[in-house]
């Protein structure tokens, strides 16, 4: 039987010290904020169902959708799903696509279709690929779900705005290019995940002094985020 994840995102000492070391701007970051504690979600279920329900709308807006979810289902679970149905999961403000979804993916899980322990024990490349197969998961989602749910500890998506936002920030650079993204992710392998923690914080205004020069460069814009 596989062991209850913690609930935090691990971000252990050795990791902190090799990133310090791979990177000198990436750990003046590190020494300034130290260790971070970023919630994740244990439950593969849960995870999935959170991130299709977070699509296209606020964190705040999600939060509100995810609370209505526990309330009115007791508890967010396969079973708990199949039993209130899709007409259920939309009267509760889901999209009718958001609950198909959900209702789809929590049949696959009922009948077996998908083992959430056979998914976790995959490496990370087959693992996103067996996510994007539930429908309404795509690349972006598979990576987040592998980083705070099953807590793999080298996910660095360049899919994702926040990271490539705090890498323009501590680099000092308006673009991010692909190459120059993959040349920054193989420096900070295996420890990707940690890396992706510092660089969401220095995109949320973490560190005042930090402004993005994609932001900066626009005459519109001159506020530090």
């Amino acid at each position: 039987m596989t062991a209850p994840r913690p609930p935090f995102v691990p971000c252990p000492e050795e990791a902190l010290q090799a990133l310090t070391r791979k990177s000198k701007r990436l750990g003046a970051v590190i020494s300034r904020l130290g260790p971070i504690q970023r919630l994740g979600d244990p439950d593969l279920f849960s995870a999935v169902v959170r991130a299709i329900t977070g699509q296209q709308i606020s964190s705040k807006a999600q939060a509100t959708l995810m609370r209505r979810l526990a309330e009115a289902l007791g508890s967010i679970t396969p079973e708990a799903v199949c039993r209130a149905g899709a007409p259920a999961l939309h009267a509760l403000g889901l999209s009718e696509r958001k609950a198909a979804c959900i209702l789809r993916f929590a049949e696959q899980i009922q009948s077996g279709d998908i083992c959430p322990e056979t998914l976790a024990a995959l490496p990370d490349a087959e693992a996103i690929a067996c996510l994007c197969q539930i429908k309404g998961v795509g690349v972006w989602t598979a990576e987040m779900i592998l980083l705070f749910c099953l807590h793999r500890p080298d996910i660095l998506s360049f899919d994702d705005f926040g990271i490539r936002r705090g890498l323009r920030m501590i680099m000092r650079r308006r673009e991010i290019s692909r190459a120059a993204f993959e040349q920054f992710r193989r420096r900070v392998s295996p420890y990707g995940s940690v890396a992706s923690l510092y660089l969401w914080a220095v995109a949320g205004g973490a560190l005042l002094e930090l402004n993005d020069p994609a932001a900066a460069a626009s005459p519109r814009s001159k506020r530090c985020p």
